[in-house]
């Protein structure tokens, strides 16, 4: 491949990346106008998150697998397909049910879009290469989180909340046409292990499951014959998944890992940061709107100190973790989201704006400490031969936290609002204060988890 076109393929790759990260916070800022056209409840809105990041997570390994199989640039070309058909389709609905199934093919798509643009440019360029070209990509995609919010208010506030899925549609049609021109196809050299598609099904069908009972309970009766029913499901299923795991060789997430207390840190660090940011980022537009009557436009504007935090400072913490390490900045970005989550406890209706703002700005601190040193720590935690897998369990684990938390604080929410549709901003306020709370003393039994785990733990060497 000459130097240009491997550039191009850069570019192609990155803006399919772009996408994937774009669509994970594009939505936040449309919350409100989607409940309100939508008329729906709060709990009911959260699916429109959780099915996206619930499909990724379960699908994110195999994704990966299948790249390496039948062929990166082919995958990724269907991938980007199917993102775009999903995301034309999102933006068509007029009921949630429907959106909520777009959502699960976006995040399946995504899941490919994720896997698959990394591995074509770590085939793409020579290792003395790869670290600008991953620059580039990582640059890129940080980009697409900070910008997601902003553009999804902008968007909202001028054509409507669909255009922030159909703007997708002519991206996806540039990025097909830049890799089909510019992309050699290629696959893994190595024997190809059976691929886990038990394993990826009980993980589609057991999260869900799970996340339904703690959303619906309250709603159901907890001793309803729909929500025990469900728990049986949801419990059989992630129960015969873990059996599953322990015998395929090519497992979605590999159990002997956790006899690994720095992997254990890692994964606690990891799922911790899920959990938190994406319970915030699903309120905190809520608050803005609902509270104090923002728009949608300055609803994102008012974001950015979170997602420019991540994406500025997070090379600078990457040259920090080759010189201190990942566990001292692990450690600070716990503190710095348990602070984000106390200061958000005490917001009211005439809080100062700049006090939000810095808490909003803790929040992208927290959360730039903790991305990249948790994955350093899961990596390094175990022997190099394992490290791809350590990192699709990472990310997976990673992505579960997510769901499960934005679940259990929806539901703590739903405590104080009720499933009305038009909640008061009394009452969402005091929810609103209620998680924020609970988070607080969740991201400080965190860091106390992460003293105790990384104290006198055992380097692994990397052979």
């Amino acid at each position: 491949m000459t130097a240009s076109r491997k550039w191009w393929a850069l570019g192609g790759v990155s803006i399919a990346s772009f996408l994937g990260c774009v669509d994970f916070t594009i939505v936040n800022t449309a919350l409100p106008a989607l409940q309100e056209q939508l008329q729906v409840p709060v709990d009911a809105l959260q699916w429109v998150i959780n099915a996206f990041l619930l499909a990724m997570s379960s699908f994110m390994v195999l994704a990966g697998r299948l790249a390496d199989l039948y062929g990166r640039k082919r995958v990724l070309s269907l991938g980007l397909v199917v993102f775009g058909l999903a995301s034309l389709a999102a933006g068509l609905v007029s009921h949630l049910e429907a959106l909520v199934v777009a959502r699960v093919l976006q995040g399946l798509a995504c899941a490919v879009l994720y896997t698959a643009s990394g591995a074509i440019v770590a085939q793409a360029f020579t290792p003395e290469e790869q670290g600008k070209a991953f620059g580039v990509l990582f640059g890129v995609n940080g980009v697409g989180l900070a910008a997601g919010p902003v553009l999804g208010g902008v968007l909202t506030q001028a054509f409507g909340w669909p255009w922030i899925f159909l703007i997708n549609v002519p991206f996806v049609l540039l990025s097909l046409a830049v890799i089909a021109c510019n992309v050699s196809e290629s696959r893994s050299d190595e024997a190809q292990p059976r691929l886990d598609w038990a394993g990826t099904l009980l993980l589609l069908i057991g999260l869900p499951a799970l996340v339904l009972v703690i959303v619906q309970g309250s709603h159901w009766g907890w001793q309803s014959t729909t929500t025990l029913g469900t728990l049986v499901l949801a419990v059989l299923a992630l129960g015969v998944f873990v059996h599953v795991e322990r015998r395929v060789t090519s497992p979605i997430i590999d159990l002997r890992l956790f006899a690994n207390r720095r992997f254990v840190a890692a994964v606690l660090a990891s799922f911790t940061l899920a959990v938190f940011y994406c319970v915030a980022f699903f309120m905190m537009p809520l608050y803005l709107a609902q509270v104090r009557g923002t728009d949608s436009q300055g609803t994102g504007l008012l974001l950015l100190p979170t997602t420019l935090g991540v994406a500025l400072l997070s090379p600078w913490v990457g040259r920090l973790v080759d010189r201190k390490g990942p566990a001292l900045l692990i450690q600070t970005g716990l503190l710095l989201f348990a602070a984000s989550a106390l200061l958000q406890a005490a917001f009211s209706p005439d809080t100062a704006w700049a006090y939000v703002l810095a808490a909003f700005a803790l929040m992208g601190l927290g959360w730039a400490c903790l991305l990249g040193p948790s994955t350093v720590l899961g990596v390094t935690a175990v022997p190099e031969r394992f490290g791809s897998v350590a990192v699709g369990s990472l990310m997976t684990l990673h992505n579960v936290g997510g769901g499960l938390g934005l679940a259990l604080g929806v539901g703590l929410l739903r405590h104080y609002t009720g499933t009305a549709q038009n909640v008061g901003s009394s009452a969402f306020l005091q929810g609103y204060q209620a998680v924020m709370i609970a988070l607080t003393a969740v991201l400080f039994a965190a860091w106390l988890g992460q003293r105790w785990l990384l104290r006198e733990a055992p380097s692994v060497a990397r052979a």
